[in-house]
């Protein structure tokens, strides 16, 4: 498929419409970040909530 590159309008021939060869690696370069990792604390319940509030409920 024939058609301009929608970031700098060049002539590309692509099987899917799109930025082009080198628009997709300078845009692939510019948005590459590294990952990391997060400390995230233990889950810890409310106090007000009950771990056996229905087994203890009475009917």
């Amino acid at each position: 498929m024939e058609f301009t590159c929608p970031r700098c309008q060049t002539a590309v021939d692509d099987d899917f419409y799109g930025p082009c060869e080198s628009c997709r690696t300078d845009l692939r370069a510019a948005f590459q970040r590294e990952g990391r990792t997060v400390e995230v604390s233990e889950y810890e319940p409310k106090m007000n909530v009950t771990p056996n509030a229905v087994a203890l409920k009475d009917d």
